[in-house]
């Protein structure tokens, strides 16, 4: 029997760890935030991308040809606005060719559901791979909802990127999609009562954009 966590990944690379604690600490103002979330990103997108499929080219260099490797596959990716975008930026830095979609949900502070205020897909799928990017990963519902989105749309393959989860959010997600791939910096202990991650970083959002 497969384990339900196979498909979580937590990155243990020594700059993610080293960033993250940088990431956390309370007294990082917003502009260093905005740079360590965009470092972070591009750590994990290149661990979340290993498995991408590549067709052979050849190049011309100085001294003549050389052979070499392209990427074959098309991806899309759908930063959660607002928080999402240092993120999403981060990975358009690495691999231009990217699709950006935003994806606009806030969660209600009274029932702590996701509600989707902006959809910016296009009609139909013309990517290969998807991949959702949200620093937090807190109660699972906005990741849920964006794959819901997502496959309803005609995504079939799809992974999601974020920073730091709860291991109430890495459940709720693996539960309602267990195909889905997870990439993290890390899992911590728990929810509070307002639903945010400890010891977490805080909120994301207004800590990138110096808000709240």
């Amino acid at each position: 029997m497969s384990n339900p966590m196979d498909h979580v990944h937590v990155s243990t690379h020594p700059l993610v760890l080293h960033k993250l604690a940088l990431l956390r600490n309370e007294m990082t103002e917003p502009k260093k935030f905005r740079e360590l979330v965009r470092e972070i990103a591009q750590l994990l997108f290149y661990e979340a991308t290993q498995d991408l499929s590549l067709a052979r080219l050849t190049v011309q260099t100085p001294l003549g040809p050389a052979q070499g490797y392209e990427v074959a596959e098309r991806v899309g990716i759908m930063p959660i606005l607002r928080a999402g975008l240092g993120m999403s930026e981060a990975v358009v830095e690495i691999l231009p060719t990217v699709h950006v979609w935003h994806l606009g949900l806030y969660r209600d502070h009274e029932t702590l559901r996701p509600v989707t205020y902006y959809n910016k897909l296009p009609a139909e799928p013309d990517i290969d791979l998807s991949m959702i990017v949200d620093p937090m990963l807190a109660t699972g519902g906005s990741a849920v909802a964006a794959v819901d989105i997502l496959k309803n749309w005609g995504a079939k393959r799809i992974k999601f990127l974020g920073l730091i989860a709860a291991p109430e959010g890495v459940q709720m997600l693996s539960t309602a999609h267990p195909d889905v791939e997870i990439y993290l910096a890390a899992i911590d202990s728990h929810l509070n009562e307002r639903g945010y991650i400890v010891p977490g970083l805080g909120d994301a959002g207004d800590r990138q954009f110096g808000t709240g």
